[in-house]
């Protein structure tokens, strides 16, 4: 079952590689589920957080990650600012990491919208938006909400 998701991965891979260049300078704001994700962060925990290096959070429930696509300029943003890497490098990444069976991969979607209602029904979900809705748990960053 596991080689299935990771072939389904791939080919969003596939689909996303396509990424355009040049994503405008936006706003983002970490969001999180009420279980698990703590309400602050250093921005070094998130980046470790969101590579895949931190696999469960204090209470022991389980990191999952949901990112924008990165053909969205949303997702590109995300790429640069968390992930130091452009588009086609982060998909590279976590294409590696999925692949070596070292993480999950993320879950990705094309609208803030879906990624902000799969966060809010995900226990230990955590996500990259732009501007959080008011339902929305937004986790702050070296005290700040947005990056």
């Amino acid at each position: 079952m596991a080689w299935a998701y990771r072939i389904t991965f791939f080919l969003l891979l596939i689909g996303c590689c396509h990424a355009q260049a040049g994503a405008q300078d936006l706003n983002l704001a970490v969001i999180g589920n009420g279980k698990g994700v703590p309400p602050e962060m250093k921005l070094a925990q998130l980046r470790s957080t969101m590579k895949g290096e931190k696999l469960r959070w204090p209470d022991g429930s389980k990191v999952v990650i949901a990112l924008l696509k990165t053909t969205t300029p949303i997702g590109q943003n995300t790429s640069k600012k968390i992930y130091n890497m452009n588009a086609n490098e982060l998909n590279k990444y976590w294409l590696a990491l999925v692949f070596q069976g070292k993480a999950d991969a993320p879950n990705f979607f094309n609208s803030e919208t879906e990624l902000e209602n799969f966060v809010a029904q995900t226990n230990g979900a955590i996500g990259v938006v732009n501007q959080p809705g008011p339902s929305s748990k937004t986790i702050t960053i070296d005290g700040k909400k947005f990056l």
